[in-house]
């Protein structure tokens, strides 16, 4: 399918992010909200950054000015129904994700891409009123959208195997690198490996293992991450972990013992990069 208008909904961090990146790399951005005012601040906003850019050397003057053209807004749901792809970026709830493509899917053409942002909700669920949900997939960007390189696309149970292909494609083509979620698990694969690792840590100041300042300091300079757990639990906001805890409550607690997989590596005499192969080739 040849994409050419992307409609996004929700102009905060993540949907002005989107609209943004999108709009830069040609695509025709219809950027929606509840309230043609939220449109007006986001716009501001994303130009006052491009401004930036410009200022610092990164960008041109004609950049900017090709990228916003490439903007329109809207408060109307139906200034959407031309779209060849929608993407969701409204708040992380439940009931009102599913009401806004339930709508979508009486508002657009039968074979517009229509994938949500959802950082850990269940995509089955969230398109479960969508017709043809087989045309529906979380397409989960980080944050800052602008900078961050990785987006992954989510299979929901109905998903389809050109819905992927489309959805990776369009992802390439606004410069993220398109990983594949194959199952529609708590988490997704970011939030399920990150979610695990900064419990631990926190587990770890909680008993008294340490304070939370030598715990981001060992990640840093041990693990060379740029940022410790509690940095990253702050930048993102504390306030949207207990929303993600929730969603991982149905994953299994952490088993300690040796992985079969890894068993077998070893028993094979595949011991890593000492042995010239591992999990891969070397």
């Amino acid at each position: 399918m040849d994409i050419k208008t992307i409609g996004v909904l929700g102009a905060g961090q993540m949907g002005s992010g989107i609209a943004q990146i999108a709009a830069s790399k040609g695509y025709s951005v219809i950027l929606r909200d509840i309230k043609q005012e939220f449109c007006d601040k986001a716009l501001e906003k994303m130009k006052a950054g491009l401004d930036k850019r410009v200022a610092k050397g990164k960008a041109t003057a004609e950049d900017v000015a090709a990228t916003m053209a490439n903007i329109s807004t809207t408060e109307n749901m139906a200034d959407l129904k031309d779209c060849d792809m929608v993407i969701e970026a409204a708040v992380e709830i439940l009931d009102i994700k599913k009401g806004i493509f339930k709508e979508l899917g009486e508002i657009c053409r039968a074979d517009t891409i229509m994938c949500t942002n959802t950082s850990s909700m269940s995509i089955t669920e969230i398109m479960s009123d969508l017709k043809n949900p087989e045309r529906g997939a979380g397409m989960h960007f980080f944050f800052p959208v602008t900078a961050m390189k990785l987006v992954e696309i989510i299979r929901g149970e109905k998903t389809s195997d050109a819905t992927v292909a489309a959805v990776k494609e369009v992802g390439a083509g606004i410069g993220k690198a398109p990983v594949e979620c194959k199952t529609d698990t708590p988490g997704f694969i970011v939030n399920r490996c990150l979610f695990a690792f900064m419990l631990e840590a926190v587990h770890c100041y909680e008993d008294g293992v340490a304070s939370l300042e030598d715990i981001d300091t060992a990640i840093k300079m041990g693990l060379n991450h740029p940022l410790g757990p509690f940095e990253m639990m702050d930048l993102s906001g504390l306030d949207t972990f207990p929303h993600v805890c929730e969603t991982m409550e149905a994953l299994p607690v952490t088993d300690w013992s040796t992985p079969e997989s890894i068993k077998k590596l070893v028993k094979d005499g595949k011991f890593g990069r000492k042995s010239g192969e591992g999990w891969y080739n070397y």
